[in-house]
């Protein structure tokens, strides 16, 4: 069965609800579990409303902090279910590859995960992190949709 699980989040009610079923599943499976939040770089030219109100400093002050905050409340949950967890912070223009990088630095042996389950233009457009996840992970991937 599965020793260590990666749960990446990004904070959204999806990826809390994922996280939380991620918790359950390692509870069960005595697992210790490692949460990652990959945080996207400052860019100067971007669409991102956060990232064009901030300065560099700023922005990234405030995307570590909301970051440390989703740590924090799925370490918590952990806690409280006794599941032994650690947390990553890294930041990636990449975030499918900053999962993939993790999980084999941490020596994980499952990835669970929320998928948006975005469909149409949608997908095609914004990509979809589960399904990059899933289409060049060497581990099993657990999506929670």
């Amino acid at each position: 069965m599965y020793r260590h699980i990666l749960i990446p989040t990004d904070g959204s009610t999806l990826s809390l609800a994922a996280a939380q079923k991620a918790l359950e599943f390692a509870r069960d499976a005595v697992a210790k579990v490692t949460v990652l939040t990959v945080v996207e770089p400052f860019h100067v030219f971007t669409s991102d409303t956060e990232q064009l109100e901030s300065t560099a400093e700023e922005y990234e002050r405030q995307a570590g902090r909301a970051a440390g905050s989703h740590l924090a409340d799925v370490a918590l949950k952990a806690e409280a279910m006794g599941v032994a967890c650690d947390t990553v912070q890294v930041v990636s223009d990449e975030p499918y590859q900053a999962i993939i990088d993790v999980a084999s630095q941490k020596g994980c042996d499952l990835i669970a995960m929320a998928s948006h389950g975005r469909r149409g233009l949608a997908a095609l457009v914004l990509g979809s992190v589960a399904v990059k996840v899933l289409t060049h992970s060497t581990i099993p991937v657990l999506v929670y949709r």
